[in-house]
């Protein structure tokens, strides 16, 4: 019933982006955010969630984890010549959240993608809240709050409209980051969309540790 959104890139694409790949990206780096399309191991798009530093000082994201497993390499969509720019470090399937190491040296965080600007994080929406989203496929998109109709303390159901390859779109209620896009019900923009509240993944990464531990966006 669900249908997990990451783009699965085709052969030709593949192709194209090998011969893409001869030319340097010049300093200071390649420009990414919450909202910012990603391909992970020249096979999957998905959409960047945020991005910011851990505990550790180390550059790090969070985007859907049906998106990759770690190890997983990762490029910028709008870069591709830029090569790898990181690595998913691990990847969460019941909340269906990954952690991502980025290359400092070769990303420059960004707080604004499109429409969306995040500044804070905040707590999940519930019903009647308008939230927004930031996907690399059908951009920036509004929609009615459901709320955690479950019971679930980590999902907020909403009536707002994503396609493949919005897997990880930062959700937004203003600029405060209060989720993540993870699936739609039946169909693309007519089914509910379902995601995970980013203050559950915040507390589950925290209990892991390691990379991601301690987040706070730019």
């Amino acid at each position: 019933m669900f249908k997990r959104i990451a783009i699965i890139v085709t052969a030709a694409a593949a192709v194209g982006t090998m011969f893409g790949a001869g030319t340097a990206l010049a300093a200071p780096g390649v420009p990414l955010g919450g909202g910012s399309g990603i391909v992970i191991d020249d096979q999957v798009e998905c959409t960047l969630t945020t991005i910011g530093h851990d505990n550790a000082g180390r550059l790090v994201g969070i985007t859907a984890g049906h998106c990759g497993d770690a190890g997983a390499a990762v490029k910028s969509e709008a870069a591709m010549n830029a090569g790898v720019v990181g690595h998913f470090v691990r990847s969460n399937h019941n909340l269906d959240y990954a952690v991502i190491e980025f290359d400092a040296g070769k990303v420059v965080p960004i707080n604004r993608v499109g429409n969306t600007t995040i500044t804070g994080v905040g707590n999940p929406a519930m019903f009647p809240n308008i939230v927004c989203k930031e996907g690399r496929t059908s951009g920036n998109t509004c929609g009615l709050a459901y709320g955690d109709i479950f019971g679930t303390n980590a999902e907020t159901w909403s009536q707002m409209c994503v396609i493949e390859g919005d897997s990880g779109a930062p959700v937004v209620i203003g600029s405060t980051l209060v989720g993540m896009v993870n699936a739609y019900l039946l169909a693309a923009c007519i089914g509910p969309e379902v995601g995970t509240n980013f203050n559950a993944i915040l507390g589950d990464v925290n209990a892991v540790g390691g990379a991601g531990a301690g987040y706070r966006p730019i």
